[in-house]
């Protein structure tokens, strides 16, 4: 199925992306950001927050944003 993938890691982009049917948010997130923790990251389907075990669906919007950006004060 195809997605359109928005990562707003570092600079961050914007792509279609294919994935397989029942691709859980985890996994593709597994998937796209190998070794990281999805703690540290806002994953939102469609423009909304969504749980871990949400099944993504074919033309599914998923943006991913850190939480914190490496080097900012707070």
């Amino acid at each position: 199925m195809r997605l359109l993938y928005i990562n707003n890691d570092g600079s961050g982009f914007a792509d279609y992306v294919s994935s397989h049917e029942g691709t859980t948010v985890e996994q593709f997130f597994n998937e796209q950001m190998p070794g990281r923790k999805a703690t540290d990251f806002l994953i939102r389907v469609n423009r909304q927050p969504v749980p871990k075990d949400y099944v993504l669906q074919e033309g599914d919007r998923v943006t991913i944003t850190p939480t914190k950006i490496e080097g900012a004060s707070v």
